[in-house]
């Protein structure tokens, strides 16, 4: 059964609390103040936490922060229990990352409810870990990069990451219209790392979560900077892991770096994968329709390869339909494959979605996909992924796809 740790002052709530739980045969562990309750959450790391909001020495919103800053237990669901009911501190408590409130007095069913709800939430996502952890075996290498991986991340040194782009033309007129940012790691020790290995480590060992906040912080710095330098009306996808999309305050800390940096959400594009839709098809939904209403544009990435029912597309807030790269592939001479391809243009041309071709390395392949009337496309046959300077000096150059 689940583990649960309450973390409250008082003693005749805290008793009732671990009595109720041990009732519904919760395994419970149970802290005082928050400090005993942080200690214990490391060393327990419990599936769920109840914590009290107001404390002494450290109150319930220091407890969250300290527990969302540590990969150990960023994702563990956190539910408030507040006697206070002013908007302003259940805000503040789900903008830092709470997923839930309850107002005291609660009943028992409103606390079961909420605990059922965000425990079958996560158990989603640790569904999720495992899969990636079996799929990546830790050999001597991954050992170490996972060692080093760890060193760089939890000591906030990112000197060895970069983020690269990768235009995106626009098939018609030729000219860039945006760019996916990819990550690219350097580590010190033991040289370039490529993301296929690197990426679902982090995924694997929680890592991705504070990978995730430093690429999607430097991304919107690095829009204001182009747009101030003169590069405008550009769109920049950036790719999010599940672990991210599912925080429950994606949109605030999306909101708070679109202001900070004063941005057109619609120049902001988050890239999500069919698997990653599918774990929890009304929870994802839920979440693109919030990053929808902010301005900000959703594309589904390696579209074909997932396990989507072409029945969800059509309710799927999306704006973008990115084709894997194994669709693109010598298409032009591959029957089966180039019937799948053209369904796919006409599919989204039906939906009035935008969709890039991904992986276009041939003049064959362009002239397949601009025949069948294909938006967009990224690629080796325009340009590789590009460092900062780089993108912005072929930006500048006026460099266009051969039409």
């Amino acid at each position: 059964m689940a583990k649960i740790l309450v973390i409250e002052d008082e003693e005749s709530v805290r008793e009732n609390l671990l009595d109720l739980l041990a009732a519904e045969e919760f395994e419970t562990v149970a802290a005082a103040n928050g400090k005993i309750g942080l200690n214990l959450a490391f060393s327990e790391v419990p599936d769920l936490i109840l914590c009290d909001m107001m404390m002494p020495e450290i109150d319930g919103f220091g407890v969250l922060k300290a527990l969302r800053q540590q990969p150990l237990t960023a994702t563990i669901p956190f539910i408030f229990l507040t006697a206070k009911s002013a908007k302003s501190d259940i805000r503040q408590g789900m903008d830092m990352g709470a997923d839930d409130y309850l107002t005291k007095p609660f009943t028992r069913s409103e606390l079961l409810s909420a605990i059922m709800n965000k425990l079958e939430k996560y158990a989603n996502l640790k569904k999720y870990l495992s899969i990636q952890t079996a799929v990546n075996k830790l050999t001597p290498r991954m050992q170490l990069l996972d060692k080093q991986l760890h060193k760089a991340i939890l000591n906030d040194d990112f000197k060895g990451f970069e983020i690269h782009y990768q235009p995106i033309i626009d098939i018609n007129t030729g000219k860039i219209t945006g760019a996916e940012s990819l990550l690219r790691w350097h580590s010190y020790e033991l040289g370039p790392i490529s993301p296929a290995e690197f990426i679902p480590l982090a995924e694997s060992n929680g890592l991705i979560f504070n990978i995730d906040n430093w690429v999607l912080k430097n991304v919107c710095q690095q829009i204001r900077i182009w747009r101030d330098a003169g590069i405008k009306s550009l769109t920049f996808a950036v790719n999010l892991s599940a672990i991210e999309f599912n925080q429950p305050d994606l949109s605030s800390k999306i909101i708070n770096l679109i202001e900070i940096n004063n941005l057109d959400p619609s120049f902001l594009e988050i890239e999500v994968t069919e698997s990653m839709i599918m774990q929890n098809i009304h929870c994802a939904i839920s979440i693109m329709n919030q990053l929808r209403l902010l301005g900000v544009k959703i594309a589904i990435d390696d579209f074909g390869t997932g396990q989507s029912s072409l029945n969800y597309l059509r309710v799927f807030p999306v704006n973008t339909i990115k084709i894997d790269r194994s669709f693109v592939e010598n298409v032009y001479k591959d029957y089966p494959k180039s019937i799948i391809t053209k369904s796919l243009i006409k599919m989204a041309q039906d939906l009035n979605l935008k969709i890039i071709a991904e992986g276009v390395e041939t003049a064959a392949e362009l002239s397949f996909l601009r025949e069948n009337k294909c938006d967009a496309i990224q690629g080796f046959l325009f340009s590789r992924a590009l460092p900062t300077l780089e993108f912005e000096q072929l930006f500048f150059s006026n460099k266009t796809l051969s039409i």
